[in-house]
C-alpha cells in the first residue's frame, strides 16, 4: 500500500488562492486547503477537503482567533508539507507546523509583488525548507530564494 503525504495548502481568498490551486494541480498527496471564509471560497472549494480559519489581516485578537483554529486542523491533519502562498491568514499554521511537527514549509511570493516582497514573505523566509519567487528582482532580499517565473 503507497502512502500519500499529508500535505496542508493555505492562501488568504483571492488571487492567493487562485495562484495556490494552479501550482499545487499536479501535486501528489494527501492534499487539504485551509483559507478564509467567503462565498467564492466555499464555493472553490466544495470538491476538496478543508478548513476555514479567520483572516487575522493585522488584528492581534484575530490573529489569536487564528492560532487556535490553526492548531485544531494542524494536530487533527498532522501535515508533513505545509505549501502557502500568503498572506498573513497562513502564518500561525506555518509557525504551529514548522516547530510542533516539524512539518517543511514551502512558500511561494505571490506574482504580484514583482520589486517590494510582501510583509508575510519577510516573515516566514527564514522559516521557509523552500523558498520560491516568481520575479529575479526578489532575489536581493530573499538570497536563498529559488527564481521559478510566473505559474
Amino acid at each position: 500500500m503507497i502512502h500519500k503525504i499529508k500535505i496542508c495548502l493555505i492562501s488568504s481568498h483571492g488571487g492567493h488562492l487562485r495562484e495556490l490551486l494552479d501550482v499545487t494541480k499536479n501535486v501528489v498527496g494527501d492534499k487539504y486547503y485551509v483559507t478564509h471564509k467567503t462565498l467564492h471560497t466555499t464555493d472553490r472549494l466544495r470538491i476538496y477537503p478543508h478548513y476555514f480559519v479567520l483572516d487575522p489581516h493585522n488584528s492581534l485578537l484575530k490573529y489569536i482567533i487564528n492560532t487556535f483554529q490553526s492548531i485544531y486542523h494542524i494536530l487533527k491533519e498532522k501535515p508533513k508539507v505545509v505549501i502557502s502562498t500568503g498572506s498573513g491568514i497562513a502564518v500561525p499554521s506555518i509557525l504551529i507546523s514548522k516547530y510542533a511537527l516539524n512539518s517543511k514549509i514551502i512558500f511561494i511570493e505571490s506574482a504580484a509583488n514583482v520589486i517590494t516582497p510582501s510583509k508575510t514573505a519577510l516573515f516566514v523566509y527564514k522559516y521557509s525548507d523552500l523558498f520560491l519567487i516568481q520575479w529575479p528582482s526578489l532575489k536581493k532580499t530573499f538570497p536563498k530564494a529559488i527564481c521559478i517565473g510566473l505559474v
